[in-house]
């Protein structure tokens, strides 16, 4: 994810996690498509769509997704709360060489984020 979001600076980086609760096994890179990437994102729905539809097949389960901020802080965004349903979603945060974990619900940051512990092998 960091060589990703590095890649994609000064926009913002985006994309999808899989795994099971309260562990991320892999991610994937999704192409950004808000009108304004150096501040925003929007993941493609056809990759969103495709990731579901994989999973209800028995294929990798969709946790929650990943952003950077390449010029910000890697806590949640007033934007970022505007858009996350409270879903129980992991919220995956880049910002330089800080990554910070976060869970969509309807508390917290913003009203919507409360902070997940983040562990890395």
């Amino acid at each position: 994810m960091k060589k990703a979001a590095a890649a994609a600076w000064p926009r913002e980086a985006c994309g999808l996690l899989f795994g099971e609760e309260g562990v991320i096994s892999a991610f994937s890179q999704v192409r950004n498509l808000a009108e304004t990437p150096e501040t925003r994102f929007e993941l493609d729905p056809a990759a969103l769509f495709a990731a579901l539809r994989a999973e209800r097949g028995g294929g990798a389960r969709v946790i929650g997704y990943w952003h950077s901020h390449p010029s910000g802080s890697a806590d949640p965004s007033e934007t970022d709360a505007a858009m996350a349903a409270p879903d129980g979603k992991l919220w995956m945060i880049l910002a330089g060489n800080d990554a910070r974990c976060w869970r969509a619900g309807e508390e917290g940051c913003h009203g919507r984020f409360l902070p997940v512990a983040l562990h890395m092998d």
